[in-house]
């Protein structure tokens, strides 16, 4: 009976680590960290999934303007992740939502996105159609301070906390 449970326990644990180890649509890069830069760069991919930064970091928060790239591609080195938007404000209210209570997200309007809701982290970047999409609760606990972080732990509370427009 011992052998019996033990091999119907480890299709089990397989099936399940196979399907929490990827997100359908999911796009990853290979950026190296640590290139810090002064002024405006510009990105191969926007909004950008890592690269060159500025030396500070966008304080991590919930913004009603864009950011400048530079800074927020500093906080996902640091474990952030970073959602842009085009949404109708009633959509808005959905990754308000999904974000609330995370200490390593930004959350910002993005002009010229290519999807509506644009999930980015280190190396790793998600286009999803719609707020409620279920793959953005996946993106964010997998991403969030996760395995592509070059500098996990680092701090994500400033030192820069104005947007484009301010």
């Amino acid at each position: 009976p011992a052998k019996l449970c033990l091999f119907l326990a480890v299709p089990l644990v397989l099936a399940a680590c196979s399907k929490s180890g990827s997100i359908d649509g999911l796009k990853t890069f290979k950026y190296a960290s640590g290139e810090h830069i002064d002024g405006r760069i510009k990105y191969a991919s926007l909004p950008p999934a890592g690269g060159a930064h500025n030396p500070r970091w966008q304080k991590c928060g919930v913004y009603d303007q864009p950011l400048y790239d530079q800074y927020a591609v500093h906080s996902m080195e640091h474990g952030a992740v970073w959602i842009a938007y085009q949404l109708p404000t009633a959509e808005l209210v959905k990754l308000k939502a999904a974000v609330a209570g995370r200490s390593y997200t930004l959350l910002s309007p993005y002009p010229g996105l290519s999807a509506p809701v644009m999930a980015s982290a280190w190396n790793a970047q998600l286009a999803l159609k719609s707020a409620d999409d279920a793959r953005l609760k996946t993106f964010l606990s997998t991403y969030e301070q996760g395995p592509t972080t070059p500098e996990r732990g680092a701090a994500c509370d400033g030192p820069y906390s104005t947007t484009e427009t301010q």
